[in-house]
């Protein structure tokens, strides 16, 4: 008789890790903002995707405030029978026309609106996802019925090929994230676009990292490519630029009128708590009216990129305030962020199966709330910790790639 407990604990795969004796993982804060307090240490936090520094903005907290008060710390009750507030349709209405679509519902979390969509995923219909999707995606199409096709991360030719391969009566979807969170890159919207409209498929794109952040008026990835109307189905989550928790649909009226009444994450589950909605408001009124706060991220995202390929790290494609540092081995990822965490520098150390074996990497990601100072001091961490692992010359070499952002100012289509 097989114990299910046994069958998995003794494989457990951080074990090794945690034993090790560094802690990167579920450490207590009891602070937030740019910088943190942990075990009575403060450090700068360089492991927070709030890229606009608004969960901790006065103006949320107010607004999150006076919705507590007033509607109280929870719905008690799913959307559809009494959890839904005037204030839920206040942001479904303002959301609808940020983001330019007809509709939008609102979930508890952004991993529920993407489960959401298995609900659109019927035994006559085939999606293709990106390899490097988010978890959130890759259980949404693991609870639908649709024939599951995967492509390489960001490689059309493999993309193509699936498209072409697969039965033509079957309902297509492309599904990716807009921004991947671990890599920092964009998804090649432009000719993802091109492909579903040759091969008649429809796009569905998780905004979750870009809404808030890209484009000109931080609509996301769309925007920044200059295709707005290239996702038929966009989904999101207050729980980065918007400073709250909660998740979003965004599409045609019809498919998120079905979604209400069809997709099980968001029937039946207890409505986004009014504080969260009510903060979620109070962020995109920042969103839009103070475009300056994407240049700062922005501004220090280039001093940091620079400053790392400067002294020797290889930070890969990344466009974005999501910097990853690529070590390779797992065990000495460990102790690069054991070594930046001594530092007064707590980051994120990315090992399997976030990402394949023996490509282990450190995330750094700034915010609106970082200054110049706190940038160097993560360089200089940096700095000390990769010459003493030997992972970077003594001294810096003289020629490095320049990095390449995705700054407000949309790149036109297929660019």
């Amino acid at each position: 008789m097989t114990d299910i407990f046994r069958k998995h604990t003794p494989r457990f795969a951080h074990r090794a890790l945690v034993d090790s004796g560094s802690r990167p993982f579920y450490r207590a804060l009891s602070d937030r903002g740019g910088e943190a307090l942990i075990d009575g240490r403060r450090v700068i936090m360089a492991a927070s995707n709030d890229y606009l520094g608004l969960s901790t903005d006065q103006r949320v907290i107010a607004a999150a405030t006076t919705a507590l008060k007033r509607f109280g710390s929870s719905c008690s009750g799913s959307p559809s029978v009494n959890g839904t507030l005037l204030l839920h349709q206040e942001l479904e209405r303002r959301l609808a026309a940020f983001l330019g679509r007809e509709a939008v519902v609102v979930t508890t979390t952004g991993f529920q609106a993407n489960l959401a969509i298995a609900a659109l995923l019927g035994m006559n219909d085939a999606v293709f996802t990106d390899m490097s999707n988010h978890a959130s995606l890759v259980d949404g199409v693991r609870l639908g019925f649709a024939v599951h096709h995967k492509y390489r991360h960001s490689d059309m030719a493999h993309l193509e090929s699936r498209l072409s391969r697969a039965d033509p009566a079957l309902g297509k979807l492309i599904l990716t994230d807009g921004m991947f969170s671990v890599e920092g890159d964009l998804c090649r919207l432009p000719e993802i676009v091109a492909l579903a409209r040759r091969h008649g498929a429809r796009v569905a794109v998780d905004g979750a990292h870009d809404i808030g952040l890209l484009g000109t008026k931080g609509r996301g990835v769309g925007e920044y490519f200059g295709l707005d109307d290239g996702a038929d189905l966009i989904t999101g989550t207050f729980s980065k630029c918007f400073g709250s928790v909660g998740g979003l649909l965004a599409g045609p009226q019809d498919v998120i009128d079905y979604l209400r009444y069809n997709a099980r994450s968001v029937l039946f589950s207890a409505s986004m708590p009014a504080p969260a909605v009510a903060a979620a408001l109070a962020a995109l009124d920042i969103v839009e009216s103070e475009p300056e706060r994407r240049d700062r991220v922005f501004d220090l995202t280039e001093r940091l990129h620079t400053g790392l390929r400067a002294q020797g790290y290889r930070t890969g494609s990344s466009m974005t305030p999501v910097i990853p540092v690529h070590i390779g081995d797992e065990e000495l990822g460990m102790r690069v962020w054991q070594g930046l965490f001594d530092a007064g520098v707590f980051t994120n150390v990315m090992t399997a199966p976030v990402v394949p074996r023996g490509r282990a990497l450190i995330r750094v990601m700034v915010q609106a709330t970082h200054t110049e100072a706190h940038v160097d001091a993560v360089l200089d961490a940096f700095a000390s910790v990769g010459r003493r692992l030997g992972l970077i010359p003594p001294t810096a070499p003289g020629d490095f790639p320049p990095v390449v952002l995705a700054r407000r100012k949309p790149t036109p289509s297929g660019s």
